[in-house]
């Protein structure tokens, strides 16, 4: 399968490459060389503009079940509006992690930790 996409990959760039110098070939004699590269390198990026604009409209995140925020966007919220409290939590936990490295140990093993896919 790897395979078979690094393949379709590699044949996707040496047809971007063909079409590249076909479009340079084509237009080199009507407007010059520089303004036909500049016409290239215009030609490619609304195609990617256009791509991403497909790709990214059809990409829609799935709400959340439950209550409208989960607990990240509350702290996010909180600290925001009271700075001076996030301060001092962000004080506080670090004091905490330095007294005692098993909860850092904890954090970093959590963190770190792989997860299963969800299942389907």
């Amino acid at each position: 399968m790897m395979a078979a996409v690094a393949a379709l990959a590699a044949a996707a760039v040496v047809v971007v490459v063909a079409l590249s110098f076909a479009l340079y070939a084509a237009l080199r004699d009507v407007i010059g060389p520089a303004w036909a590269a500049a016409a290239v390198a215009g030609v490619f990026a609304l195609l990617a503009l256009i791509l991403v604009f497909v790709l990214t409209r059809k990409a829609r995140p799935k709400p959340v079940k439950g209550d409208q925020q989960n607990l990240t966007a509350r702290l996010v919220d909180l600290a925001r509006e009271r700075p001076l409290v996030a301060a001092g939590a962000m004080a506080a936990a670090v004091a905490v992690v330095i007294r005692n490295p098993r909860i850092l140990t904890a954090i970093a093993t959590a963190a770190f930790a792989s997860r299963r896919p969800p299942r389907a």
